[in-house]
């Protein structure tokens, strides 16, 4: 097995400006070609966290789609974030998975923020998404998602391989600074119960809505020890997860062979 290269972008995503934030993502990205693994970048990274944003919305056939699997193709890297996207009658706040190889998998978003009314506006995804990159097994969630532990259970079902079903937990989040306590606590706890990587981005900035943005993007390991910690400002950093001490601490502390069993059904 591989270690795995994760790249963290942080930045200060323009309001309602897909354009522009494709030119500034993009130009914060490009320097990473045959340097990384996987690139991540924040939750509606092209055009804030705006309810106003289902006017603008997408498709899978429009410019963003077409942009993240071709910035894949450019620096032979996975690229992720999610972008609100019109799918038939529903607009979804939707994770996008696009590969160097020109294919793509998504998640929409399954919490809904009720306090900002997303709920009212967007519809709520069902099902997790498992990928693989590197023989590693990623699950990538959104933001509001951190708060609910059950539908990150890691270790759910009988067949996983050694009990787990991933490596490493994955958030892209447009996080308000009031709430960065929450945001760098929980990031820890999920780490810490499921015995993965967790990898969380958030922006940085004040948005349209006059709502402050702390980042504090990290690396968590296993143990919820932050590897990185990105504070306030914006910045790229590149963190090497290490699939040997992923093992040996799940060999050494096998918690998940004594979780509760559970069957999840939906809301």
């Amino acid at each position: 097995m591989f270690d795995l290269r994760v790249s963290l972008v942080q930045a200060a995503t323009i309001w309602h400006d897909a354009a522009a934030n494709r030119e500034l993502y993009g130009s914060l990205v490009r320097p990473l070609k045959g340097s990384t693994d996987l690139v991540v970048l924040p939750e509606t990274f092209t055009s804030g966290f705006s309810n106003e944003a289902i006017n603008h919305a997408e498709t899978m056939a429009g410019e963003t789609v077409a942009w993240m699997s071709a910035l894949a193709v450019e620096t032979g890297a996975v690229v992720t974030g999610s972008v609100i996207l019109r799918d038939g009658d529903q607009v979804f706040n939707r994770l996008l998975w696009a590969r160097p190889d020109g294919t793509m998998a998504h998640y929409d978003k399954r919490h809904l923020f009720r306090m900002a009314r997303e709920h009212e506006r967007y519809a709520a995804g069902r099902n997790r998404l498992i990928v693989e990159l590197k023989g590693w097994r990623v699950c990538p969630l959104v933001c509001y998602d951190l708060r609910f532990p059950v539908f990150m259970r890691n270790g759910r079902a009988a067949e996983c391989a050694g009990g787990m079903d991933y490596d490493l937990l994955l958030f892209v989040a447009n996080w308000p600074a009031p709430r960065r306590h929450p945001w760098r606590t929980l990031l820890r706890a999920r780490a810490i119960e499921n015995l993965s990587y967790v990898v969380g981005v958030n922006r940085v900035g004040r948005d349209g809505n006059d709502l402050d943005y702390a980042g504090d993007s990290a690396v968590i390991d296993f143990a919820g020890e932050a590897l990185v910690d990105c504070g306030g400002e914006p910045l790229v950093v590149t963190s090497t997860l290490s699939w040997a001490k992923l093992q040996a601490h799940r060999d050494r502390f096998p918690a998940w062979m004594d979780a509760d069993s559970f069957t999840l059904h939906d809301a």
